[in-house]
């Protein structure tokens, strides 16, 4: 299987010369295509109706975070054949603030997928019919899922019972915990092996 995936990875590279920067197969067994961003819709048209691709299926469009990278962003979609039972990842690296075409007109599952990865990682996707956060609420500020955005969010929403509405705060962080001793060991259970001040106990 693995040697058909390293032939199919050629295959196409030799057909999208100018478009494909790299194939591989990685070790468990799974084919990754890197393509030029301003290539998408027609490395996908080619993957979904090649006679030797046959991917008529997107599985999933997905974004990653890389921000000591230029191009800051991998936009990532997976594919499947059902023709060839055979799958294949396409990534596209997108500087932050750039663009990609949108999916949408060669696969209409990508509507969703693609309104998730502008949702939490705000990239932009052009031609996309509906273009607009999916999970997260109107007035949000930032993106989840970029690793510059801070665990505890922004604002915090309660209900609020004199205005009867929720309203929206800023986050307030309490630390009950700032000056714990780590080395302390928990009360009601045996000292740990290698705690320093456990000496003489035990």
């Amino acid at each position: 299987m693995t040697q058909a995936l390293k032939d199919l990875g050629e295959v196409i590279a030799s057909a999208l010369s100018s478009d494909v920067i790299g194939a591989d197969v990685n070790r468990v067994g799974e084919l990754t295509l890197t393509i030029r961003a301003n290539a998408i819709q027609r490395v996908l048209t080619h993957l979904r109706d090649d006679p030797a691709c046959l991917f008529s299926q997107l599985v999933d469009v997905c974004g990653v975070d890389w921000p000591g990278r230029d191009a800051r962003f991998d936009v990532v979609y997976h594919l499947l054949s059902m023709k060839h039972n055979q799958r294949i990842r396409v990534k596209a690296a997108v500087e932050e603030g750039a663009s990609i075409a949108t999916a949408t007109k060669i696969f209409s599952s990508a509507g969703w997928f693609e309104r998730e990865v502008f949702d939490m990682f705000g990239i932009v996707f052009t031609g996309h019919p509906d273009l607009r956060r999916i999970l997260t609420d109107y007035g949000f500020e930032g993106h989840p899922l970029r690793k510059d955005f801070p665990l505890t969010g922004y604002v915090e929403i309660r209900y609020d019972d004199a205005k009867k509405r929720c309203v929206y705060e800023p986050v307030t962080l309490t630390q009950d915990f700032r000056n714990f001793d780590f080395l302390s060991p928990w009360e009601g259970g045996p000292p740990l092996p290698g705690d320093e001040k456990a000496g003489g106990q035990g």
